[in-house]
């Protein structure tokens, strides 16, 4: 059984079980150097127009060295962009949003639309060019080397709250959400339209699974309503998936979201997503039997490593125990591919890296 059919049949898109739980992990800068360095595979970096999803897209030929039984493409900077960076170490993105380097992630520092206040404002910003050339280049190779032998899957993370979020800045996009201001309706709608753009070009060129990403929730509860979900977001998402399910009705639909979300999860199953990544541990509401029991028939569950902790502190023996628990739980007749909850980070040694993914396979083999 190669990758393909794995991932195929763990995500109940193909009859019968899966020889193992497949794997899935994405790597941070420096550890696709040093794991190309190690195996002797070239550095591979795909920059993307928000800079956290580029680990997901980039060293697709070095992960699957290491293990991993998926491919993530998505859409990249354009043909001969390149952000200018100042003396004092910021740039702009694609969006307008300026950026710096933090200690692990890239923060946002300044909002392009944080003066936004009126319709008008938001219809008079520009957003990426959808369709600009070189966007999809690589997109378009790494699917037709590996779509034989894997599950492509095409990413549109920070597609519509998250996006909505960075480009007004976090206070602002709260307190107004919340007082229903019509601007960040007209926002959250153009945000949906862009990245719907987006997961149609990646469609055309053959993706299986479009992952869309939007963290709902903290480590503790949502940040926002039920209601206000239903009636801001909702009907957001179900246009965009609605456009998806169209261009291409077998198209597998995720969601990322992190945080203690479980109050939603019967909203997203209504929007047509057939897996929920990432399954964050540790969170309300997120324990690994009672999600199995209760939605377990309805959605796939992909992640479920911590890695806030487990992988950056926890013992090899802590680590081995829990990817055991998650496996057997989660796993049991199918619906599950087994990850950490986020791109794995710096904090997290090689060499634990490297035990997360024989573990994972190790102890994957529990169909037969």
């Amino acid at each position: 059984m190669n990758s393909r059919e794995r991932v195929l049949k763990a995500f109940r898109k193909m009859e019968g079980m899966p020889d193992r739980v497949p794997v899935q992990f994405d790597l941070c800068k420096q550890h696709i150097e040093y794991f190309s360095k190690k195996y002797g595979i070239p550095v591979d970096i795909t920059d993307n127009i928000y800079e956290d999803v580029t680990w997901r897209i980039s060293a697709n030929d070095l992960r699957l060295k290491m293990g991993c039984d998926t491919v993530t493409v998505g859409a990249a900077n354009p043909s001969g962009w390149k952000p200018q960076v100042d003396e004092k170490g910021t740039w702009l993105n694609e969006y307008k949003m300026r950026m710096h380097q933090g200690a692990i992630y890239v923060d946002v520092v300044e909002h392009p639309l944080c003066d936004a206040e009126t319709v008008e404002d938001i219809d008079a910003y520009e957003f990426p060019d959808p369709f600009a050339p070189g966007r999809y280049t690589k997109a378009e190779e790494l699917i037709e080397k590996y779509k034989k032998d894997y599950v492509i899957i095409g990413n549109v993370e920070v597609t519509i709250f998250s996006l909505a979020q960075q480009l007004l800045g976090m206070e602002k996009f709260f307190c107004d959400l919340q007082m229903e201001e019509e601007y960040v309706d007209r926002l959250l709608e153009r945000c949906a339209e862009f990245q719907t753009a987006v997961g149609l070009e990646l469609i055309k060129r053959g993706v299986d699974v479009i992952w869309s990403s939007d963290d709902f929730g903290s480590q503790s509860s949502l940040l926002i309503s039920p209601r206000i979900f239903r009636e801001h977001i909702k009907p957001k998402f179900a246009q965009m998936n609605a456009a998806l399910k169209k261009a291409n009705p077998d198209i597998i639909l995720a969601l990322h979201s992190d945080g203690a979300v479980r109050p939603l999860l019967e909203d997203f199953c209504e929007l047509g997503f057939d897996i929920f990544n990432p399954v964050q541990p540790g969170v309300p509401g997120h324990g690994p039997k009672d999600l199995k029991d209760a939605i377990g028939d309805k959605l796939v569950f992909w992640g479920a490593i911590d890695q806030q902790d487990l992988l950056s502190k926890g013992t090899d023996e802590e680590l081995e125990a829990d990817i055991i628990d998650k496996i057997n739980i989660l796993g049991a007749g199918g619906g599950y591919m087994i990850a950490p909850a986020h791109i794995i980070q710096s904090d997290v040694s090689p060499e634990r890296v490297e035990k997360f993914i024989e573990l994972c396979i190790r102890y994957g083999n529990i169909y037969n």
